[in-house]
């Protein structure tokens, strides 16, 4: 069985754990850890766990709202931390000993009954990857922090079961914003963040008769809407706008299994 449940999602904070379980063996992958430990136990507490439960941490880059409090929490709870070269030396290259694994495009994460392969996307970032998840049977893609869609990221979210894709903004309401021009820029960039259009063209892309879940995360609170997204991608797969499910930056999701 794969599941997963978004802690929250958005610029102040983002956190995703994923779960694969088979019989009585289980395991917990957490993906980013972009809030302060206090805060992350609580989230932990709201999705029925503890922070001893988790079996790994993957950080997707070095930016505050994933990295968050990941050294000190792995250090305290003896918790393996996964991320690419890039991203290590970007957070200055801490020695944090044998917890500390690094890894690149393509290569495999295997925590038994659960398996992560890590794929670069275009992000202002040192060397970021976002992951494709899987319990042998399903495939969960999760997809945030990314200016457009290369074929190579295409290629990994294709046949996935559910997918956590970024909708950061709606052009029109980033474009009337009153951020800076050069925010605007670097958001609306190809390697800042996706724009709903962009979200959309991507579950246009990969859309098949086994994708069965759609999670929009990381929205922009001042440039975006839940019910623009709900909407556009609806319309975008031929869905019910309420099967569409929005990751919370407060709440995030409850869990949901792919099937």
């Amino acid at each position: 069985m794969l599941r997963f449940c978004s802690l929250g999602s958005g610029s102040s904070g983002n956190a995703t754990v994923i779960e694969g379980a088979r019989g009585a063996s289980v395991r917990r992958l957490l993906v980013d850890c972009g809030f302060g430990p206090r805060q992350l136990a609580q989230r932990l507490a709201r999705a029925g766990l503890a922070c001893t439960d988790l079996d790994a941490i993957f950080i997707t880059h070095e930016h505050s709202d994933h990295v968050g409090c990941a050294l000190s929490f792995a250090q305290q709870h003896g918790i393996a931390l996964w991320m690419s070269a890039g991203t290590h030396a970007a957070i200055g290259s801490p020695a944090i000993g044998p917890l500390l694994h690094l890894v690149r495009d393509g290569e495999s994460i295997d925590l038994g009954v659960l398996e992560a392969r890590p794929f670069t996307v275009p992000h202002d970032a040192r060397e970021p990857l976002q992951l494709r998840c899987s319990d042998g049977a399903k495939h969960l893609g999760i997809a945030t922090d990314f200016g457009h869609a290369t074929p190579h990221v295409l290629a990994h979210l294709a046949g996935c079961h559910a997918l956590l894709l970024e909708a950061n903004h709606d052009q029109q309401l980033l474009a009337q914003s009153a951020y800076p021009p050069f925010l605007k820029r670097r958001i609306g960039g190809t390697h800042g963040h996706l724009a709903n259009t962009a979200a959309a063209a991507i579950l246009a892309a990969v859309s098949h008769p086994g994708l069965r879940q759609v999670v929009a995360a990381h929205l922009s609170e001042r440039n975006n809407r839940p019910e623009l997204v709900r909407t556009l991608f609806a319309q975008t797969l031929g869905w019910d706008a309420n099967a569409i499910e929005i990751a919370d930056p407060g709440c995030g999701t409850p869990w949901m299994t792919v099937d």
